[in-house]
């Protein structure tokens, strides 16, 4: 089950990899980030953390 989780965690990182911009490219300040642009941030960092565990 472990397996499977990570599995699907890598697949979603690379699926964001793919489809979400890249804020620290656009060189994006935090401080003046939109809601919408924080959850991408949010979601992304999830994604990666779980990923990588």
């Amino acid at each position: 089950m472990l397996n499977l989780k990570k599995t699907l965690f890598k697949l979603l990182a690379r699926i964001n990899k793919l489809v979400l911009p890249s804020f620290t490219k656009k060189r994006l300040d935090l401080s003046k980030a939109s809601k919408y642009q924080l959850a991408i941030i949010g979601w992304r960092y999830y994604i990666t953390i779980n990923a990588l565990d």
